[in-house]
Order: structure tokens, then sequence, then C-alpha cells
């Protein structure tokens, strides 16, 4: 995987083979900042990425300078890898070891952008758990949005706060946002 724009554009980053993630495409990260630069500006952001695997979404936003990036997941083997990169590229990342509904069930956290991208194999109740737990705990700052990546198969427009989907190749990724709030940061 490789960083696709900001401080460390073109950096390269490997993960280990052992770790149990599908990272995004290079193609699908780009054209998720491309719709998140016209609603933000990264430095202003406090961003909570979700199941976050090798960190991939995480250093995105780093890299384009949003300075509190909390990164959760499950898998202590990829808690470690991003807290390893993170330090080596000097990143503001936290990461914590958690299931993600514990997290978001327990945590009193509020971010201006939440990320989640769950396995595939996830039931669509399952990932439309992540927007009824975002939204029942008003876990978004006002003008907030969740991003939940999926397969192209799941369809998750009934979700609370829908606002539309962008496909990818094989990717999806949602948008949620409290009505009335599009206006940028």
């Amino acid at each position: 995987m490789r960083i696709i724009s900001g401080s460390t554009k073109g950096r390269r980053i490997i993960a280990p083979k052992k770790l149990p993630v599908r990272p995004t495409t290079d193609m699908a990260k780009e054209g998720l900042f491309n719709i998140l630069n016209n609603h933000y500006h990264f430095s202003a952001l406090r961003v909570l990425d979700l199941f976050s695997g090798t960190g991939n979404i995480s250093y995105e936003f780093a890299s384009r300078g949003a300075e509190q990036i909390t990164a959760i997941d499950g898998n202590f083997e990829c808690v470690k890898f991003i807290k390893k990169t993170a330090t080596e590229l000097n990143y503001p990342i936290t990461a914590i070891k958690s299931d993600a509904f514990k997290y978001l069930e327990r945590v009193p956290v509020t971010a201006d952008v939440i990320f989640a991208d769950p396995p595939y194999n996830f039931t669509t109740e399952d990932f439309l758990k992540i927007a009824e737990l975002v939204f029942e705990k008003e876990l978004l700052t006002e003008g907030g949005m969740l991003i939940i990546e999926s397969s192209k198969h799941t369809d998750l427009s009934t979700g609370p706060n829908f606002v539309e989907k962008r496909g990818y190749g094989g990717s999806v990724f949602s948008f949620f946002q409290l009505s009335g709030e599009e206006e940028s940061k």
C-alpha cells in the first residue's frame, strides 16, 4: 500500500503478510479522499478509524494533516503494526485494540469523520448496526460524516441518515450524515 497524498505522498508501507486484512485499494482510497477534500480541511479533523486493519486510511488522514486520529482494531498484530508505523512516520495516531462495536457502545468519543471498513462478509444488519450506534450515541460532531466501506453487493441505503454511495471496483463507500449538515468545516 502507499500514501497517495500529503506530507508523505508516495511512501510505500509494507504490512506483514500474516495480518487478517483486506486494505482499501489505492483507486478506492483516492476516490474517497477526493470526495473528502470537497468537504473538509484535514488539519481540523478528528478521525475515528474502525476496523482499521493495517492503518491504511489512518495514514492517509495523517499524511494530509489530521491531528487527532484514533484507529480501532480487534487484532493485536494489526494494532501493533499501526503503532509501529505511526511512530516511524511521526503520525498522530492512537491505536487501540478493541471490538469496534463495544468501543462505539462504551466510549463517549466524538469525531468529525468516522470511517469503518469491517469484513465484507458481515451481514447487512452488522453493517447497519455501525450507523445505528454512531447516530444513537451522537458520536459525530456537527457537520461530521460516517463512511462505511463494503462490497458492491451490500446495500446500506436503508441505514439512518444515509446520504449517498460511491463505488470503486468491488468496493462501495456509503456516506451517512445528519440532514442539513452538508456544509464544509
